[in-house]
């Protein structure tokens, strides 16, 4: 009878074997592939690296690739026993993904594409390499989402938090407080809540370095889930912290400190100490690692069984999958319309002839390919009407995008005091328009509206218009499309614009028609 222990070197050396076998094929099956795909969607990958450029808030991307790299190659001995079992079906999960960098194109929305772009990178290890290897990567290959320029869109919510704490705590510190919207006023002097005051650099710095920190630390699922949930939620409270303490320096000191640069200094100072403190702390539950041969004995089990698809088939099938979506933008892109000079005058409007204006506020809409702007009035009633059309939209010129607003946060004239919305019932259809209320230096205020058109559809979401916009261009009927703002002196209020809008929408509409048949 033989021995049972004497058969267990023969079952690991066959296992070896079979797993070094495999890799000699799938290591450089894997490497073409994701090489290909770097190339195939590099537009897409200088779009992100431009943005870890310019970017302090996103400047930590350079250093995602390397971490990934190291992250795996810290664990290539327990990778090395499991052997390659490439799988044909995440090629679907590959195809679908492309679709969705498809649409972020079309859209002009970049932080799809770049996600899309980062999932079919990691899409290609399963698809090559199969499930097993995949899982037991899957956290280096999950931290490349941190690669991806994305959390600005949380700026207005951070932002209001932000000023909600500050005044709270400076009523609670006896400091009477005037507010309106992001700005309030001391006794010593106003302040506002801008970008830089947000928190959003160090959530997003902090959830970086904290995910890696509990992957390294701790060994279950819970307490690196319960330490990332805290890396989250320290840096938006200290954020509030600091806000507060910065505005009570400048107060207690006369506005001689934390008004220039010790604002920024006293901010990252303050942050660096916090975070220190909860690495210090989340560092007294550290887990030690498991030895490495359990780890061995676990995984050599995947390795049995033979492999059903040859990776040099699948890395062929990977890249003519990938190749797909950049050969369908191109073919799209080709439909490209004349160029819009001027957008179609506007029909008369029953009982609103056009007159003077009575402000000098316009949106912040960069480059639109037309524009127009005019005052009517009647009865001592003024309403002014802003139309931005857009057509042939790439990045540097797009309806929708961070960077239009009706006023930027660095206005030397126009603040934003208020928002919120409004729905008009037109008759034949419903209108949901974004309102606002804007103040002058001067204390001249207005009442703003906006909503937005694509090729006949209206809305005011950012959403809807981005997916209105990749539809159109996808069944390939262009990408036209406009804003409007129609705005009013605050006194005359809400009700001068809703009678304004119901009389000056079917002219409107019929100005932008005529306007997008003019291809």
């Amino acid at each position: 009878m033989n021995d049972p222990s004497s058969q267990q070197p023969t079952i690991t050396h066959m296992t070896d074997v079979t797993a070094a076998s495999g890799w000699r094929l799938a290591l450089p099956a894997l490497a073409v592939t994701l090489f290909a795909v770097l190339v195939l969607y590099r537009e897409t990958v200088m779009s992100m690296v431009a943005i870890w450029a310019r970017s302090e808030t996103f400047t930590h991307g350079f250093l995602v690739p390397p971490i990934t790299l190291w992250l795996i190659w810290r664990i290539r001995k327990s990778v090395a026993v499991l052997a390659p079992r490439p799988n044909f079906w995440v090629l679907l999960l590959l195809a679908g993904t492309g679709f969705v960098w498809l649409l972020g194109e079309l859209a002009t929305v970049g932080v799809l594409s770049q996600f899309a772009f980062t999932t079919m990178l990691v899409l290609t290890v399963p698809a090559i390499l199969g499930f097993p290897v995949a899982r037991r990567i899957a956290f280096p290959l999950a931290f490349l989402y941190f690669a991806v320029p994305f959390g600005e869109f949380a700026l207005p919510q951070l932002m209001e938090w932000t000023a909600n704490f500050t005044v709270l705590g400076l009523r609670l510190s006896g400091i009477p407080v005037y507010r309106e919207g992001l700005h309030f006023v001391i006794p010593s002097g106003s302040w506002s809540v801008v970008e830089a005051c947000s928190g959003v650099r160090y959530i997003i710095a902090s959830l970086t370095v904290g995910t890696l920190f509990a992957y390294l630390s701790y060994r279950s699922l819970k307490r690196r889930l319960i330490f990332i949930g805290v890396a989250f939620a320290v840096p938006v409270i200290a954020n509030w912290v600091r806000a507060y303490m910065i505005v009570m320096i400048g107060h207690l000191s006369g506005n001689k400190l934390a008004v220039g640069v010790d604002h920024l200094i006293y901010g990252w100072l303050f942050f660096g100490i916090v975070i220190m403190l909860m690495f210090w702390i989340g560092s007294h539950w550290r887990e030690d690692e498991h030895p490495p041969i359990m780890e061995r004995v676990n995984t050599t089990e995947s390795t049995l069984g033979r492999r059903k698809s040859s990776p040099l088939a699948v890395a062929l099938a990977a890249i003519v999958v990938a190749l797909i979506w950049p050969l369908a933008e191109w073919k799209i892109d080709r439909n490209v319309a004349t160029e819009v000079t001027q957008i179609e005058p506007l029909e008369a409007i029953p009982g609103w002839p056009v007159t003077e204006k009575f402000t000098d506020w316009a949106p912040r809409f960069e480059n639109p390919s037309a524009a127009s702007q005019a005052t009517f009035g009647a009865d001592g009633r003024l309403v002014g009407l802003y139309i931005g059309y857009y057509r042939n939209q790439d990045y540097s010129r797009r309806l929708v995008s961070s960077s239009n607003v009706m006023v930027a946060s660095n206005d030397p004239r126009w603040l934003r005091v208020a928002s919120g919305s409004r729905k008009l019932d037109l008759g034949k259809q419903a209108l949901a328009v974004r309102s606002a209320e804007l103040r002058a230096t001067d204390t001249q205020r207005i009442v703003v509206w906006q909503w937005y058109w694509i090729n006949g559809h209206q809305t005011s979401s950012d959403f809807v218009a981005k997916a209105y916009t990749a539809l159109s261009r996808l069944v390939g009927q262009g990408d036209d499309s406009a804003v409007i703002f129609v705005y009013a002196p605050k006194e005359q209020g809400d009700a001068v614009l809703e009678a304004f809008v119901k009389a000056a929408e079917p002219a409107i509409e019929n100005a932008l028609d005529r306007t997008r048949e003019k291809r």
